[in-house]
């Protein structure tokens, strides 16, 4: 079983991310996983605490000699910005740390979880809740994913993130292949493929900033080189469509999901939008010689793989947090007074495309360890090829 957690606050020290399951011998460095924090730093449109923090990992434990050794993967990455809230969030009492630099959260921003999770922990300083809540806990989301990739490049698979609509303006990607839009995203500020709607999306965030407000968008994650049965049929919370659904809704400011055109098949006939199978024996590398000339299923059909790319779309609400507050309620006087206001971003719909190739990545890492099993990288490896080659001859 792969699986992972993550500990730390926004403003804490930092954050701690220990993933266990991966078997040893699997190539991993820390600069593999830095650069991808660093991909997650960047976008258009973000905020202020990007230009203080400089995301970097240190491996503190699981690997030797750039190899896994199939122990616990224990990963830390650093809050510069700790040093202006040393006080604020010290883990000692005031009397032994000094008073906090700041006033408490008292007044919750709508949209977050600050009121909620106030009410549910009986917390009257919502910044018990806040720092927690915060979407900077994905950087060491993004590292554990860096490390499954590190494990689906032995096997070949890939994984691209990039958006496909910010502020309503929609990007025109279709006649695109993968290896093109990974080109074209990259060094795109909005990490979109489409230069045109990328200057527009762009001219979008310069609207909302000077509104004093946010926006959203929708980014998508394809993933390339899936052999036919990952994933299972037999149990509802095993299902690969679910988790996957699951990993993406779990992204902080994602309120909606599909897979695939989900949601224009939702609106055609049948006959329309079923994916055909056709069989040609030159075509038995992944998926034993049967194809398809379409992908409405979006790679998974039964909640399994079905050899084509994995097409996953994830829709961001626009952040919550306004640089001109809206109305609120204080926890403790219970007067109308405006949301406290947090430092944000206006946009960070690229910075969501990163973050989804991570957890996508954690999923589909975890689906292929369920199926090969295996201590080591080379008995993963071999148990694969045996039912690469069993597809082969079906």
């Amino acid at each position: 079983m792969l699986r992972y957690l993550t500990a730390g606050e926004s403003h804490g020290p930092g954050l701690t991310a220990i993933l266990e399951g991966m078997p040893a011998g699997v190539p991993v460095t820390a600069a593999a996983i830095t650069r991808d924090l660093q991909r997650r730093m960047q976008g258009y449109g973000r905020g202020g605490r990007m230009r203080i923090e400089r995301d970097t990992v240190e491996i503190q434990a699981g690997v030797r000699h750039g190899k896994t050794l199939g122990s616990p993967i224990a990963l830390i990455i650093r809050n510069l910005d700790w040093e202006n809230w040393r006080r604020t969030m010290a883990a000692e009492s005031e009397g032994e740390a000094g008073p906090p630099e700041r006033p408490p959260v008292t007044r919750p921003r709508p949209g977050h979880a600050d009121l909620s999770g106030g009410l549910k922990f009986d917390q009257h300083d919502l910044r018990n809740v806040l720092e927690r809540a915060s979407a900077r806990e994905t950087a060491a989301r993004v590292a554990v994913g860096a490390v499954c990739k590190c494990l689906l490049q032995e096997f070949a698979i890939e994984i691209v993130g990039h958006v496909v609509n910010m502020g309503g303006v929609a990007a025109e990607t279709e006649g695109l292949n993968p290896v093109e839009i990974r080109e074209q995203c990259e060094p795109s500020p909005v990490r979109c493929a489409d230069p045109l709607a990328a200057r527009a999306m762009m001219a979008k965030v310069d609207d909302a900033q000077a509104k004093g407000t946010s926006l959203g968008g929708v980014f998508e994650v394809r993933v390339l080189n899936l052999p036919v049965g990952l994933g299972t049929h037999v149990h509802w919370d095993r299902r690969l469509d679910g988790r996957l659904a699951q990993a993406l809704m779990s992204i902080q400011s994602v309120k909606g999901v599909e897979i695939g055109p989900a949601f224009e098949a939702a609106r055609r006939f049948g006959a329309e939008v079923q994916d055909e199978i056709f069989y040609d024996p030159a075509r038995a590398e992944r998926s034993g010689g049967f194809y398809r000339t379409s992908n409405f299923a979006g790679g998974l059909e039964g909640g399994i793989t079905t050899g084509q790319p994995l097409v996953l779309r994830a829709a961001m609400k626009p952040i919550s947090t306004q640089v001109k507050p809206l109305t609120s309620v204080d926890v403790l006087s219970k007067e109308t007074r405006a949301a406290g206001v947090e430092r944000t971003d206006v946009a960070a719909v690229p910075a969501g495309a990163v973050v989804g190739e991570a957890v996508v990545a954690f999923e589909i890492a975890r689906a292929l360890r369920e199926k090969f099993g295996g201590d080591s990288l080379e008995e993963m490896r071999r148990n694969f090829n045996a039912y690469i080659e069993q597809i082969r001859r079906y």
